[in-house]
């Protein structure tokens, strides 16, 4: 049966649809062998929307892979996608024939999914004590980017609106261009991979701010779009709603969480209940589609964020969210673009294009105060200025919200398009040139050993991801020597991921307060605690926890190195042993974490590789005990040799340890900076002088002949201190890095890591402090 109806576009004409439609077709190859070829098999509904789906994420991909190289965002490459399947680009005929309407609105329902998931999840990751707990310049900040943008916005459409249609249209859509929205600023700090620095940290913090009034400013205009009686029912049920999500829901939640054993997962069977009550949440705006969107929103924002709900729903749908059902809604945004050049006429969309660029001007002006007044820097005030200007897929819902609802026409849709466009493109692009977080990380004077005047403070900080870290680490922080005379000031920061929230979490453990029961880093903390009553007077020890995403814990160990004046880093190796030698865990994250460690580190580092673990840590620290604990330096030359000989030099004073200096001389002479050979020489003497460290000479021809060596030594002592000479050649390491597997270790650490070096002897690679501006 065919009627004649009229089309979705807004052009006045007729068009023929079958109903009921055809769904599935029998396939393409049989439509193909029937003669119906291609055009028969996309007259069925199904295989047109499997259809336009394999052409968005075909085009936006090769579109990202092109755009990336100039800072573009995915989102931006998904909207261009999208343009260059609307009937701007292909054409009104091709469009008509190959993406359908139908087609766009079915493709529409996953990206009404993939947006309702997006608020969810956002709401998931946030905790709203948040709110309570953000600094007064993240308030003024968060403030100052809405109300006079709202203020100028506002009143201009009141002046130069004509009529109260007019009004009411340009009202509808005006808080798409003076909001500031947490999802949309979160979702831009963590692909721009500066969501842990501190400048991200106050843009996220501003933007809960920001989205808190957005939402009580969105109420407001909603009233007075339409009938007041009609809007305060709408209201009256979110209010009814947000009450029994925090007053029932909630606390049932909570209930749930405190019966699951710790470190245990959410069970399917919960899992299943919550994912029913997200879909429930999106039925509500059947009854207020005003606020259609605020359902899952409040929804997320009910259940705690964290393990083990939170983490279990952004771990299991997150990715199924963002990466298949949200690109449709990006891409259907562009499909909606009905012309690519246009002259605008009309006269809303005039005065709408006009505010948009005020609103934005003033944003950024407002935006820049707070920052000023706190003393930042004017760059870095910039910078989150433009973060606060971003735009969405907040805003871009919302105005194809319009369009659909015919509250706006094709002409002023696509102008607020390309406005999402261009502010989605320009954005990320600035704030990528303008801000650079490792320049921060920066050393204005030398943190390292060899630069530690006598007798002063060492301060360590050392960085935690499980309990079997925590052995090794005490172990090396006992051997490496702390007196009254010469203090150690020691920060243990134990690095979690971050699960199921959006928020990265620093904590400082006040030794004075109890930890509650539940913690599970209470072990870790009570070890380093009994460390520091070993060596009272001499060693002080601070506990921090960061949670974060691996890709940016690298942020949180440089922080505090800088914070704490640190003059070495030390990091546990990503790979763990058996006793028999066999890989027990090869963690890869860790393993980029010590990479851009050691590429941004703002003192020296040292990267511990443990294989120890059949021995007794405490045997040697035993006064009654005749226990030595074996110490061997390879030096071949270089700052990193000369900082890894400083730091084995300060082992030696314990009167426990024999410490072994093995120069590797090359056996022809080689050429090399003069003035670092002198340094080498004066250290070398040095040692050579003090009575109770060995010194030997050795001459090697090549890299083979370093590692026949270094295969006899392992296995004569506890631990082996190495440069990790990155940048260096020389003849005793040539031929080495050909094989090189870990390139974090340099030369003789990628060495000593082998399979072939199975013995009982751990490993500490030393960099010396890099950067000095």
């Amino acid at each position: 049966m065919s009627f004649l109806t009229k089309p979705t576009s807004y052009y006045e004409e007729l068009v023929c649809e079958i109903i009921p439609q055809m769904v599935q077709s029998s396939g393409l190859w049989k439509g193909l062998a029937g003669g119906s070829g291609i055009e028969g098999w996309l007259d069925f509904a199904f295989p047109r929307v499997e259809l336009v789906i394999a052409l968005v994420f075909i085009i936006s991909q090769a579109c990202h892979n092109t755009f990336k190289h100039l800072g573009f965002p995915l989102f931006t490459s998904q909207l261009i996608a999208g343009l260059i399947l609307s009937p701007a680009v292909i054409g009104e005929t091709a469009s008509a024939k190959l993406i359908t309407s139908h087609a766009v609105n079915g493709v529409g329902v996953f990206g009404a999914l993939g947006y309702a998931g997006l608020l969810f999840f956002s709401g998931v990751k946030m905790d709203p004590t948040m709110v309570i707990t953000v600094s007064r310049r993240a308030i003024d900040i968060g403030l100052l980017a809405i109300i006079p943008a709202a203020v100028l916005s506002i009143t201009s459409l009141q002046i130069f609106c004509y009529n109260k249609e007019e009004k009411a249209k340009a009202l509808g859509i005006s808080i798409g261009y003076f909001s500031s929205t947490y999802p949309v600023i979160t979702c831009m700090l963590t692909e721009l991979k500066i969501i842990n620095s501190e400048l991200g940290r106050i843009a996220q913090t501003s933007a809960i701010v920001s989205d808190l009034f957005c939402v009580i400013i969105f109420m407001i205009i909603s009233l007075f779009r339409e009938n007041v009686d009609n809007a305060l029912k709408q209201l009256a049920i979110i209010i009814i709603y947000t009450a029994f999500v925090f007053l029932v829901i909630r606390p049932a939640i909570k209930r749930l969480i405190k019966r699951i054993p710790k470190g245990k997962p959410l069970d399917n069977f919960y899992l299943g209940l919550l994912i029913i009550m997200f879909l429930a949440s999106i039925v509500m705006a059947k009854w207020a589609p005003r606020f259609r969107f605020l359902g899952p929103y409040v929804l997320g924002l009910a259940i705690p964020d964290g393990p083990p709900v939170g983490s279990t729903l952004v771990e299991r749908l997150e990715t199924m969210i963002n990466h298949i059902f949200l690109p449709m809604l990006f891409a259907t945004a562009g499909m909606r673009v009905e012309k690519l050049f246009f002259i605008i006429r009309d006269h809303v969309s005039i005065i709408t294009l006009s505010n948009a660029a005020m609103a934005i001007i003033v944003k950024l002006g407002a935006c820049l105060l707070p920052p000023l007044y706190y003393n930042m820097p004017l760059k870095d005030a910039f910078t989150i200025a433009i973060i606060m200007c971003s735009k969405g897929a907040v805003e871009l819902a919302g105005f194809i919200y319009s369009n659909d609802k015919r509250i706006i026409d094709a002409e002023l849709y696509a102008v607020l398009f390309y406005f999402v466009l261009f502010m989605s493109s320009i954005v990320p692009m600035l704030v990528k040139n303008l801000y650079d977080p490792s320049k921060k990380y920066a050393g204005y004077n030398k943190r390292n050993l060899m630069a530690l005047k006598l007798h002063s403070p060492l301060s360590i900080v050392t960085c935690i991801h499980v309990p079997d870290d925590v052995g090794s680490t005490i172990n090396l922080l006992d051997v490496a020597w702390s007196s009254r005379d010469s203090p150690m000031i020691v920060n243990v920061l134990h690095l979690m991921k971050l699960r199921g929230q959006s928020t990265p979490i620093f904590i400082s453990h006040d030794k004075t307060k109890t930890l509650h029961d539940s913690s599970h880093y209470e072990n870790i903390i009570a070890s380093f605690d009994k460390f520091e009553g070993n060596n009272w007077g001499a060693a002080s020890v601070n506990a921090f926890t960061a949670i974060s995403s691996p890709d940016f814990m690298h942020e949180d160990v440089c922080t505090l190195a800088l914070d704490k004046t640190a003059s070495l880093i030390i990091l546990p190796f990503h790979r763990r042993w058996y006793i028999d030698g066999s890989v027990e865990s090869d963690d890869k994250y860790i393993k980029t974490l010590n990479s851009r460690v050691l590429e941004m580190s703002p003192c020296s580092v040292a990267i511990l590789m443990d294989r120890s673990s059949n021995i007794n840590h405490s045997a040697y620290n035993d006064p009654l005990s005749k226990h030595e604990y074996n110490i061997a330096v390879i030096f071949i030359g270089g700052p990193d040799d000369r900082e890894a000989l400083t730091f084995a030099k300060r082992m030696a004073l314990n009167t426990g340890v024999s410490l072994t200096v093995i120069h590797l001389v090359a056996a022809e002479n080689e050429e090399g900076d003069d003035w670092g050979k002198m340094l080498d020489a004066v250290m070398l003497r040095d040692v050579m002088n003090i009575g109770y460290i060995h010194y030997k000479e050795k001459k090697i021809t090549d890299g083979p002949e370093t590692a026949t060596m270094l295969h006899a030594l392992v296995h004569e002592f506890n631990l082996m201190i190495v440069g990790r000479r990155a940048d260096l050649e020389s003849p005793q390491t040539s031929g080495l890095r050909e094989w090189s597997e870990f390139p974090e270790l340099g030369a003789l650490g990628d060495l000593l890591a082998s399979a072939d070096y199975s013995s009982r002897c751990s490993v500490l690679i030393v960099q010396q402090q890099q950067t000095i501006t």
